[in-house]
């Protein structure tokens, strides 16, 4: 492909955008963040209780959670997107969680009996998190698509995390659909900022790595990254350090530099602090996702609010693109004692007792999940599958015509 200049970035970004949300139902699901909020925020939605005010992931879908490399070496489940995290209510990353596992199981072909299934299934995993049962992170105990992101994750090395993301032990960024070209000013900015004694902590803070070390910026490039992100700035940082005991030789880490911007997900009345987008994010991360806030810090690069994070060879998203009801259940199940646990941590006796005794009430016999849940989702569904229909509509028709062979008549 032709790579745009620096000044024609956007509206490129924009076209790739509204693409690869039309790729499937759940795709769409993962880059609306913001019509989601937008119903949620409407006239129109039913009655969603108001939780304790907590910080919330604000995009808690299936591709935001997973593995997270932690600086010891290990991995955990956790958040690994809070680019939307607010001080919000937490009942937000419920719903969102379970639209997603909703458009997962029908991207499955998974009956709607599946669905109800998983809706109860996630609130069990959840209220069980808040009653003590812990997360696990034995790789046999995982749901079998957790367990095989697991086993990847621990077992995936730096050179493997770089063979997949830049092409190997090269020293430069091959440019092309992934990689585009830096202005000079942008160029000069990363630098200037990598060369901060606080980045050159974050790099040499794992336990393998000199803690005196120089860090050197080795090369940078715009990164086409993301679905929902796309369109924002962001870029591959190579750097290079020394390593505890190795004398003279020079290892290297991909950092990622990502413009934050104001969020979707709504602030809970009164309690917006009013931060730097990027150290809203951050603050969101520290409490939500420790293994994650631990390798993070938030600065200015230009005129942009950005937050810098090094990619760990671990840090991996789960992806559920044919799944069966059996997995899909226990799926949901974890992944609800995942969110629970991050929520739980924020809250008090009190809080605890109040938001589980909201989250009892209103079940039917039908269902063993709360009845605003459950309405929410069903509503959440069918907008989202006719403004799924309406954006490939709009977005991509054109281009699969262009695609499709000339009729021969």
């Amino acid at each position: 492909m032709k790579i745009p200049p620096p000044d024609r970035r956007s509206a490129v970004l924009d076209a790739k955008r509204e693409l690869k949300m039309a790729r499937s139902a759940h795709a769409f699901v993962r880059g609306s963040t913001d019509q989601f909020y937008r119903w949620i925020t409407s006239s129109a939605t039913t009655t969603i209780p108001v939780g304790p005010a907590v910080w919330i992931c604000g995009d808690c879908h299936i591709g935001n959670l997973g593995p997270i490399g932690h600086v010891a070496g290990t991995a955990v489940v956790e958040m690994r997107d809070l680019d939307q995290t607010v001080i919000g209510n937490p009942a937000y990353d419920l719903l969102r969680l379970a639209l997603s596992l909703a458009m997962a199981a029908r991207s499955s072909d998974l009956p709607g009996v599946t669905t109800a299934r998983l809706t109860e299934d996630l609130i069990a995993g959840y209220e069980n998190a808040f009653e003590g049962e812990a997360v696990s992170e034995e790789i046999d105990q995982l749901p079998p698509p957790i367990r095989l992101v697991m086993k990847r994750a621990v077992k995936r090395t730096s050179k493997r995390l770089l063979d997949e993301r830049i092409g190997g032990n090269r020293r430069t960024i091959k440019l092309g659909s992934r990689f585009w070209p830096l202005s000079d000013d942008e160029r000069e900015a990363v630098r200037s900022l990598i060369e901060q004694e606080p980045v050159r902590r974050l790099i040499t803070r794992l336990e393998d790595r000199d803690a005196e070390a120089p860090v050197r910026l080795v090369d940078a490039a715009f990164w086409v990254k993301g679905c929902s992100s796309l369109g924002l700035w962001r870029v591959a940082a190579l750097v290079e350090f020394r390593e505890e005991g190795k004398k003279g030789e020079r290892s290297l880490a991909l950092l990622d530099l990502k413009q934050a911007v104001e969020p979707s997900a709504p602030w809970a009345a009164g309690l917006d602090p009013g931060l730097a987008p990027g150290m809203r994010v951050l603050s969101g991360a520290q409490r939500l996702a420790p293994a994650l806030g631990a390798r993070m810090l938030a600065g200015k690069l230009l005129d942009r609010s950005v937050f810098i994070r090094e990619l760990l060879p671990q840090d991996l998203k789960v992806e559920l693109d044919q799944i069966d009801a059996g997995e899909a259940r226990r799926v949901a199940y974890y992944l609800g004692k995942v969110v629970g646990r991050a929520h739980r941590r924020q809250m008090d006796g009190e809080a605890t007792r109040t938001w589980l005794a909201e989250l009892a009430a209103h079940r039917t016999k039908n269902i063993e999940a709360p009845s605003w849940l459950w309405t929410a989702l069903v509503q959440l569904v069918g907008l989202h599958e006719h403004a799924y229909l309406e954006h490939c509509r709009r977005y991509a028709l054109a281009e699969a015509r262009r695609d499709e062979p000339e009729s021969p008549t």
